[in-house]
């Protein structure tokens, strides 16, 4: 037999590609002569689902109704809802699949399956959409996508309840942050009042001492600071300070917070010390201010 050449070879499979969509087109007009038990409704569904990926974007309509119609008629509550929604979840694979770091079809698609319920659904989405980390190290990349990780969380603690899980996914998202470039007191803080909600303030002071090693922001040190002072903490609150102020001697604001909390506690001569460093650091952020301060607390 001689040899196809290349014109040959690429009419044949047209022709077979060709034959194949008219069987296709086939098993949709019997859709509804198929009389299944309702035993066998989940692998024809699944059946159906394939091809409604495989058969073309544009000739999908048909696919979708008579899908939907065929759940309708042997399908419990699960099934049909998911019949329902298939068509917006064939939308955003789509969209995912041509563009990863499309991080708002990502949110799109979590509100979609949150909107079933299916903590399954969700959870496989979420870990989809996580997975798809900016190739660049630099924070305008990361500020949508750490959004992921804290829906994520909130979604664990709040609507699945589950403690461990979102302990694992704030841990997760802190280990992943490239902190020696770029941090975010936002994921920080959430994650020590996690902790504080569940009782657990050692918890809570190792994530904001992990903070302040790691990712010292300003953020993090006054909101440290307010918890340890709402607890009594007055020596924490000191040795929280000081470190505020090693890592930012030019912080006015920091000078003057300090003076007023040993001035609070009647401690004159500890406020004094505390302004007589403050003025005789080389640089000051806002001078105009804690010689405010020194005005209204120390008057001469």
């Amino acid at each position: 037999m001689a040899k196809l050449r290349g014109p040959e070879m690429c009419m044949k499979w047209l022709f077979r590609s060709w034959l194949m969509m008219r069987r296709l087109k086939c098993c949709l007009l019997h859709l509804r002569s198929l009389k299944r038990s309702v035993r066998k409704r989940r692998g024809l569904g699944a059946f159906i689902s394939l091809l409604w990926i495989i058969y073309p974007k544009g000739r999908a309509e048909d696919l979708y109704r008579k899908f939907v119609a065929f759940e309708k008629q042997y399908g419990d509550k699960e099934g049909i809802e998911d019949a329902i929604v298939g068509k917006r979840r064939f939308q955003y694979e789509d969209e995912v699949r041509k563009n990863p770091l499309n991080y708002d079809a990502w949110f799109d698609y979590i509100r979609l399956e949150e909107s079933v319920t299916n903590k399954g659904r969700i959870r496989e989405v979420y870990e989809r959409a996580i997975a798809n980390v900016p190739p660049a190290q630099e924070k305008r990349y990361w500020q949508r996508y750490i959004y992921l990780w804290i829906n994520y969380a909130l979604y664990e603690e709040l609507d699945a309840e589950d403690v461990e899980r979102t302990q694992e996914v704030y841990r997760e998202c802190l280990n992943l942050i490239p902190h020696e470039k770029f941090s975010f007191a936002k994921i920080w803080l959430l994650a020590a009042q996690f902790e504080i909600r569940q009782l657990n303030l050692n918890g809570a002071r190792q994530v904001l001492g992990n903070a302040i090693g790691k990712a010292p922001k300003d953020k993090i040190f006054k909101k440290y600071i307010e918890i340890e002072m709402q607890l009594g903490n007055i020596d924490r609150c000191r040795k929280l300070y000081e470190k505020y102020l090693e890592w930012s001697p030019e912080n006015c604001y920091a000078w003057s917070k300090y003076a007023e909390l040993e001035r609070s506690l009647s401690e004159t001569e500890r406020a004094r010390s505390i302004f007589e460093l403050a003025i005789a650091q080389p640089a000051l952020d806002m001078p105009e201010l804690l010689w405010k301060v020194i005005y209204v607390l120390c008057p001469i």
